[in-house]
């Protein structure tokens, strides 16, 4: 079995709590110097940006800073900081519930992003509690949605990110979320929803296909109130949208859901419809200590705490976090 190649140390410190971009070059190509693999790997970038970088002293290998020049070495790895999007500020509180030398649990609102992705990197639950925390080699544990709010976990040590990130890969994590959708009366509860879901890279929404099934929730109805039910959901496995797409398709979609059943695309500085899902419990054994660990979130949803206002719009209610 062919062995990956040791990843060496960044060079570069993080900033703004954001790790700097790793490249490794390929084993081969038609490219003399590291310069114009840069320009044929990078074409969002352009050749005027990449040779700016090169003078500047911005792009670094083990060695040092990457001279315009230098030759191109297959396998060599390269580092330098992208510049940052302009990203809306989450106008939301990141609040620690526990932080001792292993772990760290986050109760996180609506909108803000476990990990720098795409268009938001800065504003993100990571970016902030390195910076907070001081902690740069925080890692997650798992991911959370960006518009789901509730318990996310996070890794202190390095050497113990796999031992707990395992925990959630091998489903060894009882989840539980807290929802808020329309009542339907026809529609029995509890049930167990098992299908296909399929999520294609660059497409928003997942989809239900034919096959064998890779998900499985336990949707429980906990209280009603009108036309609006609040709703226990128990996913046995973690695909993506899992839980939105499983609502969905029983005919009860979230409230403030922008892409189930249909997709909208609302401002990025819209906070006034967070989807109503929360991460709500998390239990499991901690793989490190052996201690049993239960956390819940303080977060309440607010279509149910603000019922009237939400009953009154249904699914297109307002609300903050």
């Amino acid at each position: 079995m062919r062995r990956k190649p040791k990843v060496p140390p960044a060079p570069l410190p993080q900033r703004d709590g954001v790790d700097p971009v790793r490249l490794r070059l390929p084993p081969g190509g038609p490219w003399t110097t590291v310069r114009d693999h840069l320009v044929d790997r990078l074409p969002a970038a352009g050749p005027g940006t990449i040779d700016a970088m090169l003078r500047e002293r911005r792009i670094v290998g083990t060695d040092g800073p990457v001279a315009p020049d230098a030759p191109f070495v297959p396998g060599a790895f390269v580092w330098f900081h992208r510049d940052l999007p302009d990203e809306v500020p989450v106008p939301f509180s990141l609040d620690v519930l526990h932080h001792d030398e292993n772990l760290v649990v986050v109760d996180k609102p609506h909108f803000l992003a476990t990990t720098p992705r795409g268009s938001h990197v800065a504003e993100t639950a990571l970016a902030r509690l390195r910076r907070d925390l001081r902690i740069p080699e925080l890692s997650p544990a798992h991911r959370l949605d960006r518009l789901t709010a509730g318990l996310a976990m996070f890794v202190v040590r390095p050497e113990h990110r796999r031992a707990y990130q395992m925990l959630f890969q091998e489903r060894r994590v009882r989840k539980e979320y807290r929802a808020v959708a329309p009542f339907a009366p026809g529609l029995v509860l509890p049930c167990t929803v098992r299908s296909r879901i399929v999520k294609e890279r660059g497409v928003i929404a997942a989809r239900e296909v034919p096959g064998p099934p890779n998900s499985e929730s336990r949707i429980e109805l906990a209280e009603r109130r009108g036309g609006l039910g609040r709703y226990r959901l128990l996913p046995l496995t973690g695909r993506t949208h899992q839980l939105r797409l499983h609502m969905s398709s029983l005919g009860v979609p979230l409230l403030g859901d922008p892409v189930y059943p249909v997709v909208t695309d609302p401002a990025p500085d819209d906070f006034g419809r967070p989807l109503q899902l929360l991460a709500d419990v998390v239990e499991f054994t901690d793989p490190v200590t052996g201690e049993f660990r239960r956390f819940e979130s303080r977060r309440t949803l607010q279509a149910w705490s603000s019922y009237e206002d939400w009953a009154g719009g249904g699914a297109g209610g307002r609300s903050g976090p």
